[in-house]
C-alpha cells in the first residue's frame, strides 16, 4: 500500500523516458510479443488461453512501468 500521498503522486505522473529506456521498453515488448505467439500455438482457444494472453499484457505494462518509475 501506498506510503503516502507523495507516494500515490508519484505513481500518477508522467514519466518522460531517459538514457536507454526506450530501447529495454522495445526489447520486452518484442519478448512478450514473441511468448504470445508461443501461447497462440500451443494452447486451445479458450478463456484461459485469452487469460494467459492479458495477463502476459499487464506483465508488460508492469515491466514498463518499473523502468519508468524508478529511474
Amino acid at each position: 500500500m501506498p506510503e503516502n500521498y507523495a507516494e500515490i503522486d508519484h505513481r500518477f505522473t508522467y514519466h518522460p523516458t531517459k538514457d536507454d529506456q526506450v530501447s529495454r521498453y522495445v526489447y520486452l515488448r518484442e519478448e512478450m510479443k514473441s511468448l504470445a505467439h508461443k501461447i497462440m500455438e500451443a494452447c486451445p482457444g479458450s478463456r484461459e488461453r485469452a487469460l494467459a494472453l492479458t495477463k502476459l499484457e499487464e506483465c508488460n505494462m508492469w515491466a514498463n512501468a518499473a523502468i519508468a518509475r524508478n529511474e
